[in-house]
């Protein structure tokens, strides 16, 4: 499939596809001891921000749609913080944090784009 014929949609959902193995890999080099603690924190706060994201596309109405697209951004948010708070405490290296903090903030200006432009829908 040729890039241009990808639809905003889908190259959203890639990008977050792309997050949320990058942090799986990611997470393999936090301490044994963050198993369940951050490992785990940080794991299921990525695969929210597709889980969410994909039921509120399925979703009928604005205002639930809008919900939805509002929580992926939260748990983007949050998975990119415990990522920042591993580099701090040196699970991570520079490059590493570097390389998916770059595929976090394209997926939170796509999201802060989509939940703009709904709450534009919402209130006309």
């Amino acid at each position: 499939m040729d890039q241009k014929e990808v639809s905003f949609h889908d190259r959203l959902k890639m990008l977050i596809h792309e997050y949320i193995l990058l942090t799986y890999e990611l997470t393999k080099k936090y301490p044994d001891d963050e198993r369940f603690g951050m490992t785990s924190q940080d794991r299921r706060a990525s695969v929210s921000v597709m889980l969410n994201y994909v039921e509120g596309y399925a979703r009928f109405r604005d205002k639930v749609t809008l919900n939805f697209y509002e929580i992926s951004h939260g748990s983007l948010k949050e998975s990119m913080y415990v990522k920042y708070l591993a580099l701090n405490l040196k699970y991570i290296h520079q490059t590493d944090y570097n390389k998916i903090n770059l595929v976090g903030d394209e997926i939170g200006a796509m999201l802060f784009s989509t939940i703009r432009g709904m709450r534009e829908k919402i209130n006309k």
